[in-house]
């Protein structure tokens, strides 16, 4: 046999089970590079939902604050009102010996001060059973910021922009604004996916303030699943029947009635609607959110 033959097939196997090795260490290291990646997207997640659920921890304890306070500033009234019926009672019953139709004057005074002190405490309970179902730092405006840091750690591309003066709120307020923009967010996240991008708008006039989030959650999960975004619009569209149909339908779901009752708790008007092939649209516009104590529209001075 030729020897020069030999070493030539002993060199080309040698070659082959070298190249062979490399490539299973390639292999390896590949396997290895994806899931150290995977671990780590996986820990930045776990990282982002923990911090979502400190600040919504922080804010409900907060919330808890500013109920209380609500029901004693709403108590406090509500004792000068019975001491003024009590000073009324006594001078109807005083006038009753002098002059009956003054004691029916004052029995009319009465009642009206009486229908006052029962609306006031009704809103207490209103207060109340709003707070049953929920359980520190004060929340601020400021922690919109923070808020916009995790959800961006969490996937959400955000554009944060304002508008305007910004100009002191009371906690109520604040808190009620925050967990609006939080539950647009959260919301952007859960139907949009990572690389959704979501524009937050602050528009400040004198005495209110505007709220707008936008998101392009439909585009960004069409794109992810592989469709074409312009067909998945096409195919959305309303015809001009729907259309005027969409405009007198409300979104449901928990979010966004508990998002439209916040709203309206502080004397705001509230709307939402989805953009055909494209996302979400959320705005909160609150024309005196300045003055405004959080209690069926009793305006009040600031602090």
């Amino acid at each position: 046999m030729d020897v020069s033959a030999i070493a030539g097939s002993t060199t080309t196997v040698v070659l082959a089970a070298g190249c062979a090795a490399l490539v299973l260490l390639a292999l390896i290291l590949l396997v290895l590079w994806r899931r150290a990646r995977r671990a780590a997207r996986t820990a930045r997640t776990e990282r982002a939902a923990a911090e979502r659920e400190r600040i919504d921890l922080e804010l409900t304890l907060a919330e808890q604050g500013s109920r209380l306070r609500m029901i004693r500033e709403l108590h406090e009234i509500a004792v000068h009102s019975v001491s003024v019926i009590i000073s009324q009672a006594e001078g109807a019953r005083y006038a009753a010996t002098q002059d009956p139709s003054a004691a029916g004057r004052s029995a009319g005074l009465i009642e009206d001060a009486a229908r006052a002190t029962l609306a006031d405490l009704r809103r207490v309970m209103t207060v109340v059973r709003d707070g049953e179902a929920e359980a520190m730092a004060e929340p601020e405006l400021t922690s919109a910021l923070e808020l916009v840091g995790v959800m961006r750690d969490a996937g959400l591309d955000i554009e944060f922009v304002e508008h305007g003066t910004r100009h002191e709120l009371r906690p109520g307020a604040e808190l009620a604004v925050f967990r609006i923009l939080q539950e647009a967010l959260s919301n952007a996240l859960a139907h949009g996916g990572e690389g959704t991008h979501a524009k937050v708008a602050f528009t400040w006039t004198d005495d209110g303030l505007q709220l707008l989030v936008e998101d392009d959650g439909i585009r960004a999960e069409a794109i992810r699943a592989g469709r074409d975004p312009y067909e998945e619009a096409q195919r959305q569209s309303y015809t001009v029947d729907d259309d005027l149909a969409a405009l007198t339908r409300s979104p449901a779901g928990r979010g966004i009635t508990e998002m439209r009752e916040r709203t309206e708790l502080f004397g705001g008007v509230f709307e939402a609607h989805t953009v055909p092939g494209v996302g979400f649209t959320v705005q909160a516009v609150f024309p005196g959110l300045r003055f405004h104590n959080g209690v069926h529209g009793v305006p009040l001075e600031p602090r």
